[in-house]
């Protein structure tokens, strides 16, 4: 990159700062709609201008606490998005930080044993090792599971659904109790946004079938499934071009930030808003809405805000 490119490039990433840190406050997902709620009664808590863990931390504290989702003696399965073989600065992976806390807490709250696992897209074990994932789980008190095999999946049926009426699961996730879904905000160049219903494309075997068969309808009927009882999205490194993969820390902006819901309809509409992005110009946001799966209409919850 010579030295316009970098100047152009670092202006255009100041401003998108700039341009989150004074519209955040006023948008509509980041304002509680009722007074009456109070901690676990938030649809969808929001927290900013943390480090990650703290943020987390915070967030799950106004959710309930973890102990609201995984009661002792389950098994938790939880999906990061560890697709990729690049280190956590390239955000192209979710913050291991992040997952180590999650899995900790799973622990403490009793969970018999708690799992992670993604279906990659690079090799699985340099990106399982060089998005730090893998050690952040063994860390945590969990366990990071090879998806890389077919045998691993079972074919499934999928009621309701429009276009996937069949998807093989990975076995796992069929047999645990709690599943977390923690993906990374960032964009994609095939569907603008990939958040929390994006990210369960790595928990099946056959994603080429999603790409040819209307790929926005897919993400939605696949969340007719089973959709994961909590959402934690880490949008603390940004990415917000090049994506999914993205190709150097240029792509990255810091936006400090983390959003969790059990509504994974509502979680991704409010990332898509803080990527710039109306809920309803998404189409697998705008299907799912039009599916009951969850809602994009976020004057209607009850979230909490939280500045630290």
């Amino acid at each position: 990159m010579d030295r316009r490119q970098f100047v152009k490039k670092g202006f255009i990433y100041s401003a998108l700062g700039s341009i989150y840190a004074s519209t955040l406050g006023r948008l509509p997902l980041f304002a509680a709609r009722k007074n009456t709620a109070g901690p676990g009664r938030y649809d969808l808590v929001a927290v900013r201008r943390g480090e990650p863990v703290e943020m987390y931390r915070r967030a799950m504290q106004e959710m309930g606490g973890m102990e609201r989702y995984v009661k002792p003696g389950q098994t938790v399965i939880i999906k990061p998005n560890s697709s990729w073989d690049v280190p956590p600065e390239r955000a192209a992976n979710t913050n291991p930080d992040v997952l180590k806390a999650i899995v900790e807490d799973c622990v403490a709250a009793g969970a018999e044993r708690v799992f992670a696992f993604d279906h990659t897209c690079d090799n699985w074990e340099k990106s399982y090792d060089n998005s730090g994932n893998a050690e952040a789980v063994r860390q945590g008190g969990g366990q990071m599971l090879p998806a890389n095999i077919e045998r691993y999946y079972q074919e499934v049926d999928i009621p309701g659904a429009r276009r996937l009426t069949k998807a093989k699961v990975y076995e796992r996730l069929m047999q645990a109790d709690v599943f977390i879904n923690v993906p990374v905000l960032k964009h994609h160049a095939s569907t603008t946004i990939t958040i929390a219903m994006k990210n369960l494309m790595g928990v099946v075997w056959d994603r080429r079938f999603w790409h040819r068969n209307d790929l926005h309808q897919c993400i939605a009927d696949f969340c007719l499934y089973r959709k994961p009882d909590l959402n934690i999205v880490d949008a603390y490194r940004v990415m917000t071009q090049n994506g999914p993969r993205g190709t150097s820390e240029a792509d990255v902006t810091m936006m400090r930030s983390i959003l969790v819901s059990s509504d994974i309809v509502a979680v991704d509409a409010a990332g898509a808003l803080m990527l710039g992005h109306q809920p309803e110009d998404i189409a697998h946001l705008r299907i799912a809405d039009e599916m009951k799966i969850g809602s994009i209409k976020l004057d209607d919850l009850n979230i909490k805000r939280v500045i630290l």
